[in-house]
């Protein structure tokens, strides 16, 4: 890529697409609501390979050329300016996201690439409350990015073929395998994965085995590398009830939130980023 990558959102995944596009050489604008709040997002990323230098994981040189290529700035006309691809990267919620899409193609240039990191949120319902039907692309990255090797390109009915052919340009750029998938509510990745969170969660409810041992059959009976409730805690359980709710509200009554589910996030025990969800966690994202 000749011009400069922008991710909207210096959030978990917005940290780690950052960390992922400049390891693989490309220049990254990495952007907040203000310099500040880009510029802390910047911090955590360089603290990422300060440390992987320090555990002898990264080349001094190499983080110091990836660092090179990370810079924040405030969202606005001018951080659009030089730009090839904006990835919005901002929690799940529509409206949010609808109103920066927006922005960014009136402020952008007519031909930059704009995607939607959401995992779950419908694409062409992202695309209309933008007015940007027909150019929008889903473009579901995995967190840690810079480990994880497929990106999801969801693609609503009558999307121009040039960009889905640049998203996944991008995809490839990032070292990712692309798996291009029709647009629907939770894809297709969230709906499979969110099906054994769920299954998981009730049968620890039911008493059936601990969450441990769950896990445990997943991890060393189908060598998943996480079991589906520590997946649960990872992902955050707030954000697999808003996507389970999403699906019930569209007729899908299959994905009827557990109780036990319910209870978690009604007490604010959602996962890693509280401490406390299925498992205890540390503030480093390490089961305790």
């Amino acid at each position: 890529m000749t011009r400069a990558l922008g991710i909207l959102g210096p959030g978990v995944l917005g940290r780690s697409a950052a960390q992922a596009a400049a390891e693989c050489g490309l220049t990254v604008h990495l952007l907040g609501r203000d310099l500040g709040h880009a510029a802390a997002g910047v911090a955590a990323v360089n603290h990422r390979w300060d440390r992987a230098v320090a555990l002898g994981r990264m080349a001094p040189a190499a983080a110091a050329e990836a660092a090179g290529r990370l810079a924040p700035a405030a969202f606005g006309p001018e951080a659009l300016e030089g730009l090839s691809a904006l990835l919005e990267a901002l929690p799940e919620a529509p409206d949010p996201k609808a109103r920066v899409l927006a922005a960014a193609a009136q402020w952008g240039d007519p031909d930059l690439l704009l995607l939607s990191g959401t995992s779950s949120l419908p694409i062409s319902d992202l695309a209309r409350r933008a007015e940007l039907e027909g150019r929008l692309v889903g473009f579901h990255l995995f967190v840690p990015v810079p480990r994880m090797g497929v990106v999801e390109l969801a693609v609503p009915v009558g999307t121009a073929a040039t960009w889905v052919t640049r998203a996944r340009s991008l995809g490839e750029a990032l070292g990712k395998r692309v798996v291009q998938v029709r647009d629907q509510p939770g894809f297709a990745a969230a709906r499979m994965a969110l099906a054994q969170g769920l299954e998981a969660m009730r049968l620890l409810e039911a008493g059936v085995a601990s969450a441990e041992d769950l896990d445990a059959l997943m991890t060393l009976g189908y060598g998943h590398p996480v079991g589906p409730l520590e997946l649960s805690d990872r992902v955050g359980l707030d954000l697999r009830l808003r996507i389970a709710e999403g699906l019930v509200g569209s007729g899908e009554s299959r994905f009827q939130a557990p109780a036990l589910l319910l209870a978690h996030v009604a007490e604010g025990e959602t996962g890693t980023r509280s401490g406390q969800g299925f498992f205890a966690w540390d503030g480093q994202g390490r089961r305790c």
